[in-house]
């Protein structure tokens, strides 16, 4: 199996898995792209939606085995809330596909795994030193800190963190905030979710939900809740450094990820001051971007760099 890499010296850069339902050509022209960009490592897989199935478990291996070829580091994403049994059959085959490392995404993955070494995502609730401890003793080797916790709950947590565990931090794109049984794409267009006409493949960056007042609010992405501004970390840089960060996460977009990563690429290796990379950062994104709950705030606030 394609072991989970030791900790390096400084944050590698990670492309998180894709949560946008988008057609298989863009899938996998996305991933040929993905290949030539500096990043270090690569999550494969759905992890929304089971009825997302441009993309089956051999072709996402077969993107694996491209991506692998091509030097990067793959994990394999498992679905984040598992309701049916043809669901708890796929996680199944991919907790035992026997070539990749796995990101459990829910606890039953955790349990799947019966003890190899995986990847907790940032929907599994850790929270504390002692989670991290008890997971660790069934195999986790790197762990997403949960998208609302802060700097100072990060640093809590490495100050204890277990020897050998890995920490990645959600670095940029829409927050994944909170998931459903119901399908609130299906909702907007008077749909029942098991008939949804896979509207999602309509918004390949989710539906934006708007206060009445106009203002920017959340995402909708089928039965997931995202943030309406993307989350962006780079800032920050030098005090995700500081708190021993392994990796730093990228969540793919419809347009220019390659340029994003291209940016944190740039500033990990000094080309680029972090400030002046954050700033050509802030003016691709008209609406903004966000970093409320890096700093104990407010999510959907936006501060621009500095303690």
């Amino acid at each position: 199996m394609n072991d989970i890499s030791a900790a390096s010296s400084g944050p590698r850069l990670s492309l998180g898995p894709l949560l946008y339902f988008w057609p298989r050509d863009q899938v996998l022209a996305f991933y040929r792209q993905a290949a030539q960009w500096p990043v270090d490592v690569v999550y494969l897989g759905e992890t929304v939606c089971s009825k997302r199935r441009e993309l089956r478990l051999d072709d996402w291996l077969e993107v694996a085995d491209a991506l692998a070829a091509a030097g990067k580091e793959v994990v394999l994403s498992t679905l984040t809330l598992i309701e049916a049994g043809s669901e708890l059959g796929v996680l199944r085959r991919i907790c035992a596909n026997g070539r990749y490392p796995v990101e459990a995404n829910d606890m039953g993955a955790v349990r799947l795994m019966d003890g190899q070494p995986f990847v907790a995502g940032p929907a599994i609730n850790l929270y504390n030193p002692h989670a991290l401890q008890r997971l660790a003793r069934v195999g986790l080797r790197r762990w997403v800190l949960p998208v609302e916790l802060s700097a100072d709950a990060l640093g809590a947590m490495q100050a204890q963190r277990p020897a050998g565990v890995q920490t990645e931090v959600f670095a940029f794109g829409r927050l994944p905030l909170a998931y459903s049984a119901r399908c609130f794409t299906a909702r907007h267009y008077d749909l029942p979710k098991d008939h949804c006409e896979l509207r999602c493949l309509d918004h390949p960056d989710g539906l934006a939900l708007h206060t009445r007042e106009d203002a920017h609010f959340l995402t909708l992405n089928g039965i997931q809740t995202q943030s309406s501004q993307p989350h962006n970390l780079l800032p920050a840089l030098d005090e995700l450094r500081g708190l021993g960060v392994d990796l730093l996460r990228i969540s793919p977009q419809a347009q220019d990820t390659g340029t994003v990563v291209d940016l944190f690429r740039h500033a990990l290796d000094g080309q680029l001051d972090p400030s002046e990379a954050a700033g050509r950062l802030e003016a691709m994104i008209p609406g903004g971007t966000c970093d409320g709950y890096w700093h104990g705030q407010a999510g959907m606030t936006h501060r621009v760099s500095g303690p």
